[in-house]
């Protein structure tokens, strides 16, 4: 064999450092742990040590929608290009701070949209037809002795969605199979939907048996369901939340289920979970669940690609798939 010209070495190409806040699931981390050195720092004994000890290397950070980056965490990262969130929420990110730093954002939209929807719906025929309840009436024994007590339909309702976006349309959607009338509000009324438009919030409430909460977390509308609101909606009415717990004066909400001012209350999110007011388990009138709307495997899946997909395009020089900044 002639070596006159050997081939020249191939240098392999180092790979990105990257910053986790909080672990994803085995099928994300497999192909992360493959294309990037990551850093996880739930795995820290020290979380400032850990940080300190890779930050000139980190070029990202992966984190989820709960855990967010702050201005501090950034601070600590001279050389941080981009933070791919793993959820739609990007109020847990300081935004400013990506901003003012060139750093960019982004997130995983869409491809939950039709979970958090059905969850929707969902915790609307659970608290109505009191779905729990029955099974509860079941298993118990107490139905070889009495019937359960009668419960309140969907259908024919009147039915409010605060927050007119990707989740309160698709939310529309699912809603008009039911044969309810739909009414929203939003900061302007919708050209392409044939669905009520109501500029006050208060009035919405008023109109509503069922109010679905899906507008986007952050400071611009955090308590947006204040007491004025929930007042609003009246004994006979139900609140459902599958926005942020940020969205709902949580104090005027449990005060107003302590007074049977509302008829009831389903909650996917709220304002310290996962360390949750105890006054929630105490309350027969409520329905409770753990930020679950898009726990789905086949959304989680979707979630964990999109963030792959975002951190590959950007350090393949390439357009980003969902930038939020």
């Amino acid at each position: 064999m002639d070596q006159s010209n050997p081939s020249p070495a191939t240098t392999p190409v180092e790979r990105p450092c990257v910053l986790m806040t909080g672990a994803y699931p085995a099928w994300d981390m497999q192909p992360l742990e493959a294309a990037y050195r990551l850093t996880k720092l739930w795995e820290a004994d020290d979380r400032d040590a850990a940080i300190a000890a890779v930050a000139p290397s980190i070029r990202a950070i992966a984190t989820r929608g709960e855990l967010g980056a702050s201005r501090a965490l950034m601070a600590s990262l001279p050389n941080l290009e981009i933070v791919s969130i793993y959820g739609v929420g990007t109020d847990a990110v300081d935004l400013a701070c990506a901003r003012e730093r060139g750093i960019r954002v982004t997130n995983t939209p869409d491809v939950l949209t039709g979970d958090v929807a059905d969850i929707a719906i969902g915790l609307t025929l659970a608290m109505l037809r009191r779905i729990p309840a029955g099974d509860a009436h079941v298993r118990s024994g107490a139905w070889a002795k009495a019937n359960m007590a009668l419960v309140t339909r969907l259908y024919g309702k009147k039915l409010g969605i605060v927050g007119f976006g990707r989740i309160g349309t698709t939310v529309a959607r699912r809603a008009s199979g039911f044969d309810v009338d739909i009414g929203y509000f939003d900061i302007a009324p919708r050209a392409d939907s044939p669905h009520r438009f109501f500029s006050s919030l208060t009035e919405l409430a008023e109109w509503s048996d069922v109010l679905i909460v899906t507008v986007a977390g952050g400071a611009g509308t955090q308590r947006l369901i204040g007491a004025d609101v929930i007042a609003a909606l009246g004994p006979d009415s139900y609140l459902i939340n599958v926005s942020r717990g940020s969205t709902v004066d949580e104090p005027a909400l449990i005060a107003a289920l302590e007074a049977k001012a509302i008829a009831g209350a389903a909650l996917d999110v709220f304002w310290n979970e996962p360390n949750i007011d105890p006054r929630w388990l105490t309350l027969d009138n409520v329905l409770l669940q753990p930020h679950h709307a898009s726990g789905t495997v086949e959304t989680r899946q979707a979630m964990g690609k999109l963030v792959r997909d975002n951190l590959a395009a950007h350090f393949a020089g390439k357009a980003l798939i969902t930038p939020v900044v």
